[in-house]
């Protein structure tokens, strides 16, 4: 079987792990509820995972590229003992106003632009139309919607999700969502 062209894009800070001061540290990451079963759900449905995140912390100059890395690499092993693969972790460290140095400028990758999404489709072979973008701000959601992802969806707080535009409170409701909402059979 030809691997699956469709993907769940997943933005970390919110969706991964719970919004912190720029979180950088193993020992400050946690995962939200629901993160697991979702990246379980959605390889079940064929979907390639991809996490896309702006990363403005390096850019403020309060921790280096490499302390983002160590935490990526603690992460994705933590995926991988549950038996999930993701397929590839995108990041824009710049900021255009409040970047230090080489850090400070306009990059097409920083959401809401959809640069970290157009890469991943080029370097998988993705069909956006048929993807998911998962996300917690509205600068993850403008950015697939301008990438041309199919369906984004967001994770917004207790009691403000509104489902008729897509919106959640948990993990487990987009899960659910999932199951009942992606197309199935092989790649689309």
């Amino acid at each position: 079987m030809a691997p699956s062209k469709r993907a769940l894009f997943l933005d970390r800070d919110g969706v991964i792990n719970l919004e912190k001061n720029y979180v950088h540290r193993i020992e400050d990451f946690e995962f939200v509820d629901g993160i697991f079963e979702l990246c379980g759900c959605a390889r079940d449905l064929g979907l390639r995972l991809v996490v896309v995140t702006n990363q403005a912390g390096i850019a403020r100059g309060y921790y280096p590229v490499s302390d983002y890395e160590r935490l990526t690499a603690w992460m994705l092993e933590r995926f991988a003992e549950r038996g999930i693969a993701i397929d590839r972790v995108y990041y824009c460290p710049f900021h255009p106003t409040a970047g230090i140095g080489e850090w400070r400028r306009e990059s097409f990758d920083r959401k809401p632009n959809p640069g970290m999404i157009l890469r991943a489709r080029d370097d998988l072979g993705l069909d956006l139309p048929g993807s998911v973008l998962v996300g917690d701000k509205d600068s993850d959601i403008a950015a697939g919607r301008s990438a041309g992802v199919g369906r984004n969806v967001k994770l917004a707080a207790a009691g403000n999700a509104a489902p008729e535009r897509l919106e959640f409170s948990t993990l487990a409701e987009i899960a659910a969502w999932l199951g009942r909402a992606a197309p199935t059979g092989g790649p689309a």
